[in-house]
């Protein structure tokens, strides 16, 4: 028990910092420097679709229509539900409570492996409707605008597929999280890993809260 209690100290506290309180900070830190280079990356396909949206939007408003709606706001319950259980996880780390951490974190990585299965479903309707830009019969039934449509679908490929790549990454982080935790490399003193995943996890969570509304609720009514 002294031997693993021992290594336990020595994984809490690295030789370049002072504290256990001092090295979280400093990965916290790091992490929240990480997340707003991403945010930067995002921010600037955000802004892209809200200009090119704001130019065309009644062919973006009928394209938007042609998104499967019960589909998305599935996925979107799905990732809330998921970042629940990666705060339960997280807090289970704070009170060294190893099974419920790993618990906790199989399922949000279920969650996350939902949300994949899904949103890979919506992509082959996507293709099996032809609402595709790279199809060379790409057609969108209602607008004659077909190279507005291609846009709109160049938008919404391009970021629906670089968060499902983040989302991807989150799986294999939460997996690993998970494997640490099962070979007892954390402890309330020492759970920071778990806090900076749940971090990642959280993010990647509220880019979809603004994807979803942005792709499938604005000015969906002019496609009726």
């Amino acid at each position: 028990m002294d031997s693993e209690a021992h290594h336990l100290e020595t994984l809490a506290l690295r030789e370049q910092f002072d504290t256990e309180d001092q090295q979280k900070d400093a990965s916290t830190l790091g992490m929240w420097v990480f997340l707003i280079t991403e945010m930067m990356f995002f921010g600037g396909m955000f802004l892209a679709y809200t200009l090119y949206r704001s130019t065309y939007p009644q062919v973006f408003g009928v394209a938007s229509s042609s998104l499967n709606l019960p589909i998305g706001a599935t996925n979107t319950c799905v990732l809330l539900l998921s970042s629940f259980t990666m705060a339960m996880a997280v807090r289970s780390g704070q009170l060294g409570k190893k099974r419920a951490v790993i618990w906790f974190l199989i399922i949000t990585m279920l969650f996350g492996l939902t949300f994949l299965g899904i949103k890979a479903f919506e992509w082959t309707e996507k293709f099996q409707e032809h609402h595709v830009p790279a199809l060379a019969n790409f057609h969108l039934d209602g607008t004659p605008l077909q190279g507005q449509a291609k846009l709109f679908f160049s938008l919404y490929f391009a970021m629906t597929g670089l968060h499902a790549l983040h989302m991807v990454v989150g799986v294999g982080i939460v997996l690993f999280i998970i494997m640490e935790t099962a070979r007892n490399k954390y402890s309330p003193k020492y759970y920071t890993p778990i806090d900076i995943a749940g971090l990642y996890w959280h993010f990647v969570d509220v880019v979809w809260i603004f994807l979803f509304p942005l792709f499938y609720l604005i000015d969906r009514h002019i496609g009726r």
